[in-house]
């Protein structure tokens, strides 16, 4: 597959990069692929770095939203706390399914193009090619998990989509029995073509699952399998599973499947272990 220039808005781009005392509040939008007439974003948030550092470790984020809903936006509120903690961090527009013409197949292709894109132009980003953690939650995290699991290289193939490392909130990793899944690929292939856990190997990234015990949206059994197979092909893997919370810790008991209800202790245990784990690869101090 021939992959995409990085398309930039030069003058806007130039101007910041150039200013001695950087804070940015809002993201740089650049346009990392073109699809038809359809442009797909990359926010980018700089750190506030006066050390003028040309490299950074760097953070793509993708948001869920079940593959069909969702914004880049969602993910703002992450991709600002790891700016101020020194790394570049860009959140990932991506395709959404519509069930007629696009499904997840098209999502996950957008997520190898945007870390391609990233290791095609660090110097433009600032970043270190090795040191790209990709993050996500529910539909996000199957995204981040499959750049890795189903690769993707450029046309020499001298570079990957795999990132360094994998922090996986809620995720989606097992999507075997997973009907909405299912529905979404319109009969382009079988769930378990596309399910990370069951197509583990050798030589993947070193990642963190972060997921509650009583998720009934991505359940933790898909997890559990992910973390397993990891440790079987000798990749280094940390899970964490929470007691009394289901997708994205809201409290058992509660509707999980709908608006985000998280219990505040057990989420910030939750950050405080990839925050550890960030530390751990060297990322943040």
């Amino acid at each position: 597959m021939k992959y995409l220039a990085l398309i930039f808005s030069i003058l806007t781009f130039n101007t910041l990069i150039a200013q001695d005392n950087l804070v940015i509040n809002e993201p740089v939008e650049l346009t990392y692929k073109v699809v038809g007439s359809d442009s797909l974003k990359a926010y980018v948030f700089f750190p506030d770095d006066t050390s003028n550092k040309e490299e950074h470790p760097s953070i793509v984020i993708f948001h869920g939203g079940g593959w069909a809903m969702g914004e880049p936006s969602w993910g703002f509120r992450h991709a600002k706390k790891y700016a101020k903690l020194g790394l570049v961090s860009i959140v990932a527009q991506y395709r959404l399914s519509d069930e007629k013409n696009i499904t997840p197949i098209e999502a996950m292709a957008d997520s190898r193009d945007l870390i391609l894109w990233m290791r095609e132009n660090p110097k433009e980003l600032k970043i270190s090619k090795d040191s790209i953690a990709a993050y996500g939650w529910s539909a996000g995290a199957h995204l981040a998990a499959s750049s890795a699991v189903f690769p993707g290289y450029n046309s020499d193939s001298s570079l990957s989509s795999i990132p360094n490392a994998l922090i996986l909130h809620s995720p989606a990793l097992s999507l075997v029995n997973d009907g909405w899944f299912k529905k979404l690929l319109m009969g382009k292939g079988e769930p378990i073509d596309f399910s990370p856990a069951e197509n583990i190997k050798g030589s993947m990234p070193t990642s963190i699952i972060v997921v509650g015990e009583d998720d009934t949206v991505t359940p933790v059994e898909g997890s559990t399998l992910f973390h397993k197979n990891m440790l079987k092909y000798g990749n280094t893997s940390y899970l964490h599973v929470y007691d009394s919370v289901g997708h994205l810790f809201t409290p058992s008991g509660q509707r999980d499947n709908g608006r985000p209800n998280p219990d505040k202790k057990v989420s910030a245990k939750a950050f405080n272990e990839i925050d550890l784990f960030f530390k751990e690869l060297g990322y943040i101090k």
